[in-house]
């Protein structure tokens, strides 16, 4: 097991000298694109931010960068696109719903919504983008919020790598990824996403 956690660090080593310096403005790129594009996976970027850059300042970077994108597909539906979306997602069910929840959360209720790590966040920022909410109002509640889900995916995929050499950490990984679901469980039927 050790072998396979040295070929992986020798790997995001390799990487990281091979790309230079684009490789961590590559990695805070790809966290801002997360938030307009959601196919990509936050948590891995999460993982090697904080792979590279050491715990601590790999969730700062991470969290900054996160809160950006939000704040940049926020602007983006605000200003750019809220007439052709609003006609788009209006009709779709499930979006009419979560943006009507968005429109009438305080900035603790929306914090609450956005630190469950399976809450759809492009989905949130879409609908407080369509919404008459406040920019003000809507970055509070992301960054607090933000500062508990990038914890998480933080905690998670590193923890997962090193639980390769100790079995022990799975079962904490496992634990916690059972609770933010049943959290995630919770908050959808309390906000009825």
């Amino acid at each position: 097991m050790t072998g396979i956690l040295n070929t992986i660090n020798d790997f995001i080593n390799s990487m990281i000298a091979y790309l230079g310096v684009a490789g961590p403005i590559m990695g805070c790129i790809l966290i801002i694109l997360e938030s307009i594009l959601p196919i990509l996976p936050l948590c891995v970027f999460i993982t090697l931010n904080c792979m590279t850059f050491g715990y601590v300042a790999g969730y700062i970077i991470s969290w900054i960068f996160t809160c950006l994108g939000c704040l940049l597909s926020f602007t983006i539906i605000e200003k750019g696109f809220k007439n052709w979306f609003d006609r788009k997602i209006r009709s779709m069910k499930g979006a009419n719903k979560i943006m009507k929840v968005v429109e009438k959360c305080n900035v603790s209720e929306l914090a609450m919504i956005v630190a469950v790590p399976f809450t759809p966040a492009f989905l949130v920022n879409i609908a407080a983008g369509l919404s008459k909410m406040d920019v003000k109002k809507f970055m509070v509640g992301i960054c607090i919020g933000k500062l508990f889900m990038v914890y998480f995916w933080a905690f998670i995929g590193t923890n997962l790598i090193q639980s390769l050499t100790n079995p022990i950490i799975i079962v904490k990984v496992i634990f916690m990824l059972i609770i933010a679901y049943i959290l995630s469980k919770i908050v959808t039927k309390k906000f009825n996403l």
